[in-house]
C-alpha cells in the first residue's frame, strides 16, 4: 500500500485539509477541484493570507487512465465555512493498493482502477501568489 504522500507530485500538499469544491466523473476519470494545502516544501508555497492558518491554491487532482471506477459510497452534503462559502468536505485518504487507487472524504469513497500517477493541475492565478 502506498499513501498520497509517497506520490512524488503529491508529497508536499496536505489533502486532509484541503476542501474538495467539486468532483468530476469522465469514464476514465475522475477529477477533484480543490482549494489545496501546500506544505512548506511545496514548490508554489507562500505564506498563508492573513486569517488564513494554510496556503491554499486553487488545483485539479486527477486520477486518469481508469480502467474501471468504483464507487462504495456518494453523499451530496456540502458544508459552509467561516466565510460562507461551500464546500464538500476534505479528502480524508488517498492510497494505492492493488491496482486501484482508493479515496475517501465526507462526499463519498470510491476505488479508480489504473496504473496512472495522479497529477495536479493548478489554475494560473496560483503561479505569482502576489
Amino acid at each position: 500500500m502506498k499513501n498520497y504522500t509517497d506520490i512524488a507530485n503529491l508529497a508536499q500538499v496536505y489533502l486532509e485539509d484541503s476542501y474538495v469544491l467539486a468532483i468530476t466523473e469522465r469514464p476514465d476519470a475522475v477529477s477533484f477541484t480543490l482549494d489545496l494545502v501546500l506544505t512548506p516544501g511545496h514548490p508554489r508555497y507562500h505564506d498563508p493570507a492573513p486569517g488564513e492558518q494554510y496556503c491554499y491554491a486553487d488545483a485539479i487532482l486527477t486520477i486518469g487512465n481508469a480502467t474501471e471506477i468504483d464507487w462504495i459510497t456518494r453523499s451530496g452534503q456540502t458544508y459552509r465555512d467561516a466565510a460562507g462559502e461551500e464546500d464538500l468536505g476534505n479528502i480524508d485518504s488517498l492510497y494505492y493498493r492493488d491496482g486501484y487507487y482508493d479515496v475517501t472524504g465526507d462526499w463519498g469513497h470510491v476505488r479508480i482502477h489504473t496504473a496512472a500517477t495522479p497529477q495536479l493541475a493548478f489554475s494560473p492565478e496560483t503561479l505569482d501568489p502576489t
